[in-house]
């Protein structure tokens, strides 16, 4: 339960302004109408990136020894903190036109987006932190949902009244307070047991 709820909670937060809810909304104004394709793209893009990532944190973890491992994913989730402060932009060529309906478009886009992003690379660290591979990607594809649906199902009207660049400073401070609790080998219920 305390992988699931991590997860959930550092994606949510850090996928706040991130490239891919600004991708939601793009995705939300050209297929209007749409938006159950576009959450089911999300959803299937989101949990096949993620259950890769978090099998890669898992095979990880088993490699390194649980020292190196720990200073590893300290220092992962400081740069993690520092990253989520930088505002994300949306790719200018997410914006031309297609010829694939909403559900296709949104699975490639979004599994594209996710490549190499921070959210992608906290699964990684999450998955070899708790190695615990469904309930991390669990509470990561939820995080991911629940920081997305919202942007296709309201649109900009959620922008003007949801101050996205405050859930940057939580993001950033949820991923500082992981780092820090690592590093120190803090463990209270965190399952950071092993580190």
């Amino acid at each position: 339960m305390e992988a699931f709820l991590s997860s959930l909670g550092i994606v949510a937060f850090a996928e706040m302004g991130d490239k891919t809810q600004l991708l939601s909304f793009v995705l939300a104004a050209r297929f209007r109408g749409q938006q159950w394709p576009i959450i089911a793209g999300i959803f299937v893009a989101t949990i096949v990136n993620h259950a890769l990532a978090a099998l890669a944190g898992d095979w990880v973890a088993m490699k390194v020894s649980p020292d190196v491992m720990r200073w590893v994913l300290g220092l992962a989730f400081l740069a993690f903190a520092a990253w989520a402060l930088i505002p994300d932009t949306l790719d200018e060529t997410n914006e031309s036109k297609t010829k694939h309906g909403a559900f296709l478009t949104t699975l490639v886009m979004f599994f594209l987006a996710e490549m190499g992003d921070k959210t992608q690379l906290a699964t990684v660290a999450l998955g070899a932190q708790f190695g615990n591979l469904l309930a991390v990607t669990a509470g990561t594809t939820l995080g991911m949902m629940a920081a997305n649906v919202p942007a296709v199902l309201i649109g900009e009207r959620l922008a003007q009244r949801f101050p996205l660049s405050k859930m940057r400073f939580i993001a950033a401070a949820l991923f500082a307070i992981f780092g820090a609790l690592i590093l120190l080998k803090v463990n209270f219920g965190l399952g950071l047991g092993g580190l």
